[in-house]
């Protein structure tokens, strides 16, 4: 008796049931009364007969007939077999028994098929009202197109589903539709000798086995030929069908439309080729729809072979029509093959999050086996199992028919395809190291397959799944209206200044001081005023001036109401003229002058008569801005490589509060980035002045210490990090680092010990406190990042948990770390293990709790062992992440060296990605690529990687590249590290291609995630796009109250109010645009532009 532990339970089989219920509108060819039976077959075998049945063209036909079969789970080609065979229901008349006649003679009337593959989606019953296709002969043929055709009512139906709720989700279905290869060698001939055309291509049934999928009997017509075949897709393997039962119900080929296509004809200069050999050539057509089944392990094995390759080879042939011979004649296998050809299928779009479908047509080359091995890395070809399986398929006979048998050589029904395909391995190879072995011989050339390439023959095809490879993310439902994302802000102080309201201030201050001087003259006269005899003429007049003049000066009224005065005629000087600078030219001062002086008399004049009381100015709020945003807007700055901007974010900071150590820290690792070593070495010493115990802070000093190779002081601060926070993976293994680029192998031995048990530790930690059932489903390791509860400190990852071995001494290693990083980084995807390698696997604990021989012995049972942590995630990669962060390049080159020897490490996607990050930091572009393109073959689907290219290509000026890669991080399911660059890269991509109300929603998710002075701006110049100048105007408010100092901002505001014909607004903002620096030249020519259209807007004129 097996044991259970030799392998996982098979389930039993499960019948499926098949219930043929009635027949409606069937003519026999004996009259109105019709004697007549159905007949059940599948996999051409025979399900059984039912019972004669009487009926009239009113009355149905009640068969109620049931049949069944088997559903087998021990082999993944059973359930393959319902996706793509019918159930065959063939209704046949019986005609009455005439005199001395032994047997009742039969007539087939007609065909239906009945399809499986609800039941590969979870149904367990449904009813199919199906055609029944009349067959030659029958008296159906002669239907009326008026007159109702011959239905069938069918039943399918399963006690349990075929595949649990847990499978349906994991297993796929693949669907090949083999439609027309067009424009094919002149040689082919319609009205020559007839040939059998075959497509096949290798389809993924499990992890380590592959179907062959065999399209055959393609028809071949002449160019002249104007009678297009139907759009009806075909059964693959149709088995006994005839006429219209060949086809799949309400199935179609769709119309061809150029621009939704995937293949290689997809430019507007192909078109008029196509139309032509559309149209004018001779074609062979198809029209086979194969549906394949692929498990979960399959699904797997086909996006790795996709993402390692990308292209996969679908093949053509041609063979001649199999003659009968007597006898032992030549075997199947001897077959001659002509004309063979590939179409290299790129199926990498189905890698694109939320894809299910490619079509397109595919250019048909010479096959040619080192080419293909190239391409595709498979060996050989299926020309001659598509051979022997096209010659299977067009050999079926009917179960029904007198004398109908197997032929000798082969075994009935399912078995002999079970064991085709048990023949038939994955010919799919992996790099190896000898693969040029296999490109030595030269391979003879293919002569017939290059007339694919001279005639231009292309495959029409379409791959469609059921469910894409790669989930994508459900849309995020965005605001309507901008008003909604922005939060509530106190009101600022209304001011309305402009040219005019300078000159009316000034009349007013004129008046309120020449009021002022009438007090004090009324005050220093005032007796003789009283008395009324005050002397006139001139010399008197002149003695009470200087007398007054004399009070004013004496008292020091006089120079108060001059201040009064100033404010007003400088607000003239900069909202009239717009003289915001010093003047550099003296000639230029004085003729202004004199113009000010002019001007400030004439309105001094018109200004004496009024009186104003200033209103009380509102106060101004306090910023509305924290530190946290700065921080921010610093790094969007970096982002955009605009260092002058980040560097006033950063020393606004430090202004706000000197005495906060992360300020200064987060300044340093700027400063690091600019390569200000100096400044850098200033601001962590200054962080670790004020908190003696910033780890971080402490660490970082230490790392500029050691690059100018103060190594004594840069060893105290690396050990002082580790005693301020003993537990921390991160400071032994960075102190480790120090001590391996010394040359102090076995301290930096300890180091890695001690980073290696603080892992432990932190595992087992995690380990108590997570839910049982997250441990189950997860395992005893898993990456864990704690993040400080102040958002200003560096997203520093602590450690996850990794087991206790030892790491080796550098003095293992082959050379220093430096030439042993360049070595290792030049590996190509050859020498790499197959998909992401974890930095766990083969680790082992420290120590183990010994097993002793005391089995039977009358002491307590041991308690279950614990489970032991197993990280996912190198002591090395912690210090990669955590370098990354602080742009410590120096020391993160140490770290990857160090996690590619590690035995526990290696190269891995998270690997190249960290490399990539690496030199795009450095500007070695073409090494991050490289290192990009690695880490999408061992990882199709990280977004991290996805959006590096993305920036990498924004960098190289390839701009649809980099949109093309943005576009695909945002549908994954998981966000990559950094969002907002990619929302704001996009989005500007999406406003320089005019796309403005693309650009508006994905400004909006920056916005709704991450606000900025620029993710706000963006929402406004899209919204003033469009023409939403409300939604323009809050968003452009937004932005200036996170950055009042944008020149843009300003800019568009001004537009803005120009738009709405508000002179006052648009002045002020013009104003402020040029004393901020506007320098696009291409918003002032607009702004202009519209001044003049609406005529004011420009106090010059």
């Amino acid at each position: 008796m097996a044991s259970e532990d030799e392998g996982p339970k098979v389930r039993t089989p499960e019948h499926i049931n098949i219930t043929v219920l009635r027949a409606r509108n069937l003519r026999g060819s004996k009259g109105e009364n019709l004697n007549s039976l159905v007949r059940v077959e599948y996999n051409n075998q025979s399900l059984g007969e039912s019972p004669k049945v009487e009926s009239t063209a009113e009355a149905a036909a009640e068969y109620n007939h049931n049949a069944r079969f088997e559903c087998t789970f021990d082999d993944p080609v059973t359930l393959d077999e319902l996706a793509y065979k019918p159930v065959m229901v063939t209704v046949v008349e019986v005609l009455p028994k005439e005199k001395k006649q032994k047997e009742e003679k039969t007539l087939l009337l007609g065909q239906s098929t009945v399809d499986l593959l609800p039941l590969l989606r979870g149904e367990t019953k449904y009813k199919s009202t199906l055609v029944v296709h009349p067959l030659p002969g029958s008296p159906l043929e002669t239907t009326q197109p008026d007159q109702p055709k011959s239905e069938l009512d069918v039943v399918v139906s399963v006690n349990e589903p075929l595949l649990s709720e847990e499978q349906l989700k994991e297993v796929n279905l693949l669907t090949v539709t083999v439609e027309s290869v067009f424009s094919p060698p002149e040689v082919w001939n319609p009205t020559g000798p007839p040939f059998i055309y075959n497509v096949t291509l290798p389809v993924p049934i499990t992890t380590d086995r592959e179907t062959t999928v065999v399209a055959t009997n393609g028809i071949i017509k002449a160019g002249t030929d104007k009678d297009l075949p139907t759009r009806q897709k075909k059964w693959s393997v149709p088995g006994t069908a005839q006429g219209g039962a060949v086809y799949i119900p309400e199935s179609f080929v769709p119309s061809t439309n150029y621009d939704e296509e995937d293949g290689d004809f997809t430019s507007k200069e192909d078109r008029e080729f196509r139309v032509e050999a559309e149209t004018e050539k001779t074609r062979v057509t198809w029209n086979t729809e194969r549906r394949c089944y692929m498990d979960a392990g399959a699904v797997q094995s086909f996006q790795n072979k996709i993402a390692q390759t990308r292209v996969w080879p679908v093949e053509i042939m041609r063979t001649p029509v199999p003659q009968a011979t007597k006898g032992k004649g030549k075997s199947e296998d001897e077959t001659p093959i002509f004309f063979h050809g590939v179409a290299y299928v790129n199926l990498a779009p189905l890698l694109y999050p939320g894809v299910k479908k490619i079509r397109g047509a595919y250019k048909v080359m010479a096959f040619n086996e080192h080419e293909v091995f190239e391409k595709t890395k498979r060996k050989g070809g299926l020309a001659e199992e598509a051979v022997r399986v096209a010659t299977a398929m067009n050999r079926n006979v009917s179960p029904f028919a007198k004398g109908a048998k197997a032929p000798k050589d082969e075994k009935p029904g399912k078995e002999k395809e079970k064991d085709a395909a048990k023949k038939q391995p994955s010919s799919m190879l992996k790099p190896t190291s000898d693969a040029g072995s296999e490109t030595d011989v030269t391979p003879p050339q293919n002569v017939e397959g290059m007339q694919y390439v001279e005639a231009k023959s292309y495959m029409m095809l379409e791959i469609t799944l059921q469910r894409p490879l790669v989930p994508k993310r459900a849309p995020e439902v965005l605001a309507k209206k901008v008003a909604e994302l922005i939060p509530p802000r106190p009101l600022f102080p209304r001011r309305t200044n402009g040219a005019e309201r300078a000159v009316e201030d000034f009349h007013h201050q004129v008046a309120s001081v020449g009021n002022l001087v009438l007090e004090e003259f009324r005050g220093l006269f005032a007796d003789q005023l009283i008395q009324g005899d005050l002397p006139g003429g001139t010399e008197s007049s002149d003695e009470r001036r200087r007398k007054l003049l004399y009070e004013l000066n004496t008292s020091g009224k006089y120079f108060a109401f001059k201040e009064q005065l100033k404010h007003s005629v400088v607000k003239i000087v900069r909202e009239k003229y717009l003289k915001t600078t010093t003047f550099t030219d003296k000639e230029e001062l004085h003729t202004f002058l004199s113009q000010l002086y002019v001007f400030m008399i004439d309105e001094m004049h018109v200004g004496l008569g009024k009186v104003l009381s200033l209103e009380d100015e509102t106060p101004v709020p306090p910023p509305l801005t924290d530190t946290a945003q700065l921080k921010h807007f610093a790094r969007e700055a970096e982002v955009n490589e605009n260092f002058e901007v980040a560097s006033k974010y950063y020393q606004e900071r430090i202004a706000r509060n000197r005495n906060d150590a992360d300020v200064w820290f987060d300044y340093g690792t700027f400063c690091l980035l600019i390569n200000d070593i100096s400044k850098a070495e200033e601001c962590f010493k200054e962080t670790v002045s004020i908190n003696q115990s910033h780890v971080n802070g402490l660490m970082l000093y230490g790392i500029v210490c050691a690059m100018e190779e103060r190594n004594d002081v840069a060893e105290t601060f690396f050990e002082t990090a580790t005693n301020v926070d003993p537990n921390s993976t991160l400071a032994w293994t960075l102190l480790g680092l120090f001590y391996d680029g010394v040359e102090s192998d076995i301290q930096a031995e300890f180091a890695f010990l001690e980073a290696q048990k603080r892992n432990v530790a932190n595992a087992a930690a995690k380990l108590k406190t997570a839910a049982p059932e997250d441990i189950d489903k997860h395992g005893a390791g898993g990456d864990v990042f704690v993040e400080d509860v102040d958002r200003e400190k560096v997203k520093t990852p602590v450690t996850p948990s990794e087991s206790g071995k030892s790491h080796k001494s550098a003095k293992d290693k082959a050379g220093s770390v430096s030439s042993a990083h360049k070595k290792k980084l030049s590996v190509s995807s050859k020498s790499a293990p197959d998909g992401r390698k974890q930095s766990a696997q083969s680790n082992r604990p420290t120590s183990q709790p010994q097993e002793g021989s005391r089995q039977g012995s009358p002491v307590e049972e041991i308690p279950p062992r614990e489970p032991t942590p197993v990280p996912d995630t190198s002591i090395f990669m912690i210090a990669v992440e955590f370098l990354l962060e602080v742009k410590a390049t120096h020391f993160c080159e140490k770290a990857l060296a160090h996690e590619l020897l590690s035995p526990s490490g290696g190269p891995s996607a998270s690997y190249y990605v960290a490399l990539a990050r690496l030199k795009l930091q450095r500007k070695e572009l073409e090494e991050a690529e490289e290192n990009l393109r690695e880490a999408l073959v061992m990882d199709h689907q990280d977004p991290d990687a996805w959006a590096i290219t993305g920036h990498l290509r924004y960098l190289q000026g390839e701009i649809m590249e980099a949109k093309s890669c943005y576009e695909r991080t945002l549908s994954f399911v998981s966000d990559a590290r950094e969002m907002h660059s990619i929302y704001l890269r996009l989005a500007s991509i999406y406003l320089q291609e005019g796309k403005f109300e693309d650009a508006k929603t994905t400004f909006l998710q920056a916005c709704k995630k991450s606000p900025s002075c620029v993710s706000w701006l963006g929402v406004g110049i899209a919204c003033y796009r469009l023409g939403e100048l409300t939604e323009a105007e809050d968003a452009l408010s937004e932005a200036n109250i996170l950055n009042n100092t944008d020149s843009e901002v300003w800019g568009y505001l001004s537009l803005v109010c120009l738009k709405t014909a508000r002179q006052l607004e648009a002045e002020q903002a013009y104003k402020y645009a040029l004393k901020v620096g506007l320098q696009d030249e291409d918003l002032l020519a607009e702004i202009h532009e519209v001044q003049e259209q609406v005529g004011f807007g420009n106090p010059e004129f």
